[in-house]
């Protein structure tokens, strides 16, 4: 450096500093960026969730079956008479020119009846499906459907859920029918079937959902340990069906469940419903397994 530079220099740190304290100091020079490196990109994170339906199908049920446990009863409470025909071929000692309250008639033919279903009259384990053999019996059965029913149809859609409520209830019926000679009524077998299909869907489900789907296979484990040893508790529960609406419920669910999946290809990341390709035809296949048991079951099976 010359004599000359010095001065240069020397004339020109009074100006700087004077920079410095009207419009503070100079902040460090940033290292310039390196063209074609490459630079980690942050990772962005997303919620997902299921794509679930809305529940309609569980709302006219529970409807149902409230109507017609007490439409008949409230005719009861008018004095309304029905003639006792129909019923006098399934309650002994009743004359067929007598008469009967509507709540009577209404069991007697459509009561699950082991003879009157050899006989030919299939349809009562349906029918018994919607009957009740009183207040506490009803109060305890639409309380469960309106806990249980909402979770089970939005996950499973309308049209499966109602597979899954009528052929798990079938199987409880069937169930009942071939192993236990006493009459019988109520939506139980169903209500459990949904309890079945429930754990079945959190079970195929266990990979995506995680400690979530562990927490809900335990509650539901729970519900069925409690309910299964009150029905053992009590001679006048039918087990039985229970049983049997929770093992067709389970099968039923897990052949109908959906395989939700991660779909990355989307952008954002998208959960998506998938199916069991032989959904419907397994469905249906249980659906005809059980109408052959019926037909040749030769009730009760000891």
């Amino acid at each position: 450096m010359t004599q000359s530079d010095d001065n240069q220099d020397n004339d020109i740190q009074p100006i700087l500093r004077r920079f410095d304290e009207e419009f503070g100091p100079r902040p460090e020079e940033q290292p310039a960026p390196v063209y074609g490196e490459a630079q980690p990109i942050p990772q962005q994170g997303y919620r997902l969730s299921l794509p679930l339906g809305r529940p309609r199908a569980v709302w006219v049920l529970l409807a149902i079956n409230i109507a017609i446990y007490a439409l008949p009863r409230l005719l009861d409470i008018a004095g309304v008479g029905l003639s006792a025909r129909v019923p006098s071929k399934y309650i002994p000692g009743l004359d067929p020119q007598d008469y009967v309250m509507p709540s009577i008639y209404i069991f007697s033919v459509g009561a699950k009846i082991n003879h009157a279903i050899v006989a030919g009259e299939y349809y009562r384990l349906i029918t018994a499906m919607f009957l009740h053999g009183g207040l506490l019996h009803i109060g305890f059965n639409a309380y469960a459907l309106y806990a249980l029913g909402p979770e089970a149809e939005r996950i499973y859609g309308t049209p499966r859920f109602l597979a899954l409520y009528f052929i798990a209830g079938l199987a409880g019926g069937v169930a009942s029918y071939a192993f236990t000679p006493a009459n019988s009524v109520g939506a139980s077998g169903a209500i459990f079937g949904l309890i079945g299909g429930l754990a079945a869907f959190y079970y195929v489900s266990r990979g995506l959902l995680g400690e979530i789907s562990r927490q809900q296979l335990g509650n539901l484990i729970t519900v069925i340990m409690i309910n299964l040893f009150i029905g053992f508790s009590s001679p006048v529960i039918d087990n039985t069906a229970h049983i049997g609406g929770l093992i067709g419920g389970a099968a039923i669910g897990w052949m109908l469940a959906p395989r939700f999946q991660v779909d990355e290809r989307l952008y954002p990341p998208q959960i998506v419903r998938r199916g069991w390709p032989l959904a419907w035809p397994g469905a249906l296949g249980l659906l005809a397994l059980l109408v052959l048991l019926v037909s040749i079951i030769n009730p009760p099976i000891q």
